[in-house]
């Protein structure tokens, strides 16, 4: 098996902003980190850059094509990024959701969460200094479901021919503090034992904050 180091590191937000309202306007809801701010942070040592973005920019309708603007604002980022040596981890910042129906529900499938990255992995399967973020702190729906939908997505991801690194939150906003609570959804702890990867390239993802709660 492969051992992938992921250096220091920082959130690069904007794309993710303005969720009130989708898909909203560019340069006005939200944006994209322009050259001048990654410069800013690779030059100071922050050599991987978290790229939050909204599922739902980037794909207006479930189980059909990438909107095309959004796509190419995405990887003009990542091209910059990593054409200077940096690394992204693309971050789908939706919790969960799409249009604030979690996943699991009958409005957004597991197989709805599996297309799209099966579309993300064919844009950047070709880039090894891409890491899969599948989804930021997923929340409010039971751990054997993220599950479900986590190994659906990471067969998507191989079966698309992308062998790059993958990171599989853990359900109860992948808190790490939390990992062996069972808050009325189950425990990460124990169900996310079955993440499967059929490219056995994948690592968890837990989040841990400093201020007081």
């Amino acid at each position: 098996s492969r051992v992938a180091t992921i250096d220091f590191g920082i959130n690069v937000c904007g794309a993710e902003f303005g969720e009130a309202r989708l898909p909203g306007i560019f340069g006005q809801d939200y944006v994209y980190p322009d050259e001048g701010t990654l410069r800013y942070f690779l030059e100071r040592g922050f050599r991987v850059h978290r790229l939050p973005f909204r599922w739902e920019r980037l794909q207006p309708f479930l189980g059909a094509g990438l909107d095309a603007g959004e796509l190419s604002r995405l990887m003009e980022t990542v091209r910059f990024i990593t054409g200077v040596g940096g690394q992204v981890i693309l971050d789908v910042h939706n919790f969960a959701r799409y249009h604030g129906q979690v996943i699991g529900s009958e409005a957004v499938g597991v197989a709805d969460f599996a297309d799209l990255w099966a579309r993300l992995a064919g844009c950047f399967r070709q880039n090894d200094r891409v890491v899969f973020g599948l989804m930021n702190e997923p929340h409010g729906l039971p751990v054997a479901t993220w599950l479900a939908a986590a190994n659906a997505a990471l067969a998507a991801i191989r079966s698309a021919g992308a062998a790059n690194l993958v990171l599989v939150p853990g359900a109860n906003w992948s808190g790490a503090f939390s990992w062996h609570d069972d808050w009325g959804f189950g425990r990460n702890s124990e169900i996310m034992a079955g993440v499967v990867d059929p490219g056995r390239h994948f690592a968890y993802e837990v989040h841990l904050y400093f201020d007081r709660d």
